[in-house]
C-alpha cells in the first residue's frame, strides 16, 4: 500500500473519530465506560468504540443511573437513642458499611448516648442536620421512650417517606408502629415481644415465623442478630445478591438468602413460663429443639419432693389450657406427668413433665412435641 493511500485512510479516520467525537455541552449521549484516562471526559453522538482506549462506548444515561446505584453513592441513616441493643444498630452498620455505603447515625440531638449495655456513642448528626438517606434502620432497645417522642416518629415517618427502604430490628419494630408504618402490614419482631406488638398494634400482622419480613419498601427483622440478615437482604435488593455474599462472606458470617430460622417459631414459646423462683437453686443443663419439639433440663437443690414441686408447676400448665392426661407417682423420689394442649398454630401437642430427686439433686424435665401435621 503506498504512502498515499495510507495517508488517506489515516486522515479518513481521524475524520471519522472526529465526526464521532462531540462536547457534552451537544446533544450526544454516549460514553467511554471509566477507566482513569483522558478519555473518560469524552462524549460521543453514536455507538462504537472509544478510538483512544479501544473500550466500548455505553450510553450516559444508562451509565449514571448505574453510577447512582452503586454502594459508595448510598447513605444509611441509623437512628440512635438512649438504651438502644447495640448488636440492633452496630450489625447492620458493619454490613451497610462493609457493601461500601456511607453509614452515620442519627439522635434528636449530639449528645452522648449510652447504649443499653452502657457503651457510650456520639451521634454525627441531629434530626435537623442529617442528609437524607437512601436507607433508614431503625434499631430497637429501650423503645418506650422514642415510640412516644413526637419528634422522634415524625423524624421517621418524614425520612422513611423518602428512603428506599426501611429496616427495623428486634422491637424497633414498635417505633415503626407508633408512626403509623406498619400499619395494614406483616412485621415481625423479638421473640418476647411478639404478643405485645399484635395486641398493641391491631392493624399490623405480626408474624413469628419468619427472620425478617419484606413488604417491599419497609423491612422488619426480628430480634439482635437478626438485623445482620435484614441488612443483608436490603443489600441483596439494592445491589444485588452477589453484593451480599460478598459482604456475608467478609465478615465470616454464614448468611443463607431466604434462609428459615425464626427464633420466634421454636417451640420453646409453647412451653408455660415456669417460675421457680424460691423453690431452689436451679441451672439450666440444657434447651434445645426445633418448630416441632423442645426440650429443657434443670438441675438444682431444692427442699421440696418431686410432688410437691409438681403441684407447684400444674397450675403454670392449666393456666395455658394444658390438660393433664395422667401422672406416675410410683416412687416419692420420681414424677411423671403427661399432657394435651392445642399449639399456638392451632395444632395438637403433648407435653411431659419428670421430676426425679437423686440425693441432694432434684432434675426437673418438660418436653414438648407436636403431634398433628401443620
Amino acid at each position: 500500500m503506498n504512502r498515499f493511500l495510507v495517508s488517506a485512510l489515516l486522515t479518513l479516520c481521524l475524520l471519522a473519530g472526529a465526526s464521532a467525537l462531540v462536547h457534552a455541552n451537544s446533544d450526544a449521549r454516549w460514553i467511554c465506560p471509566p477507566c482513569a484516562a483522558p478519555c473518560d471526559t469524552t462524549v460521543f453522538h453514536a455507538p462504537g468504540t472509544c478510538p483512544a482506549c479501544g473500550m466500548k462506548l455505553v450510553d450516559a444515561a444508562s451509565a449514571a443511573a448505574q453510577a447512582a446505584n452503586t454502594p459508595d453513592s448510598k447513605k444509611v441513616a441509623i437512628l440512635v437513642f438512649p438504651g438502644v441493643q447495640i448488636i440492633d444498630f452496630t450489625g447492620p452498620y458493619e454490613m451497610f458499611g462493609a457493601v461500601g455505603c456511607d453509614v452515620y447515625t442519627v439522635a434528636a440531638t449530639k449528645d452522648p448516648v449510652t447504649t443499653s449495655m452502657g457503651m457510650t456513642i456520639l451521634p454525627r448528626y441531629t434530626f435537623a442536620d442529617a442528609p437524607a438517606p437512601d436507607v433508614l434502620v431503625v434499631p430497637g432497645g429501650g423503645v418506650l421512650g422514642p415510640s412516644k417522642d413526637e419528634a422522634t416518629l415524625r423524624f421517621v415517618r418524614d425520612t422513611s417517606a423518602q428512603t428506599e427502604h426501611t429496616l427495623s430490628v428486634c422491637n424497633g419494630a414498635f417505633i415503626l408502629a407508633s408512626a403509623g408504618l406498619l400499619d395494614g402490614l406483616s412485621a415481625t419482631t423479638t421473640n418476647g415481644n411478639i404478643p405485645r406488638l399484635a395486641s398493641q398494634f391491631p392493624k399490623v400482622t405480626v408474624v413469628r415465623d419468619k427472620r425478617y419480613v419484606d413488604n417491599g419498601k419497609i423491612v422488619t427483622a426480628a430480634g439482635l442478630s437478626a438485623g445482620i440478615d435484614g441488612a443483608l437482604h436490603v443489600i441483596d435488593r439494592m445491589f444485588g445478591t452477589g453484593a451480599a455474599e460478598q459482604v456475608a462472606l467478609g465478615e465470616e458470617y454464614d448468611w443463607k438468602a431466604g434462609a428459615d430460622y425464626a427464633r420466634a417459631a421454636l417451640a420453646d414459646h409453647e412451653i408455660p413460663n415456669i417460675q421457680l423462683d424460691g423453690t431452689g437453686d436451679w441451672n439450666v443443663v440444657r434447651t434445645e429443639g426445633d418448630r416441632d419439639r423442645w426440650h429443657i433440663v434443670l438441675t438444682g437443690k431444692t427442699t421440696l419432693s418431686p410432688a410437691d414441686l409438681e403441684n407447684r408447676l400444674d397450675p403454670e400448665f392449666t393456666n395455658r389450657k394444658w390438660t393433664k392426661l395422667g401422672a406416675d407417682s410410683a416412687s416419692p423420689n420420681r414424677r411423671t406427668s403427661t399432657w394435651r394442649f392445642t399449639g399456638s398454630d392451632g395444632t395438637a401437642w403433648g407435653g411431659t413433665l419428670k421430676i426425679e430427686n437423686a440425693g441432694p439433686t432434684t432434675t426437673a424435665e418438660v418436653s414438648v412435641a407436636r403431634t398433628a401435621a401443620r
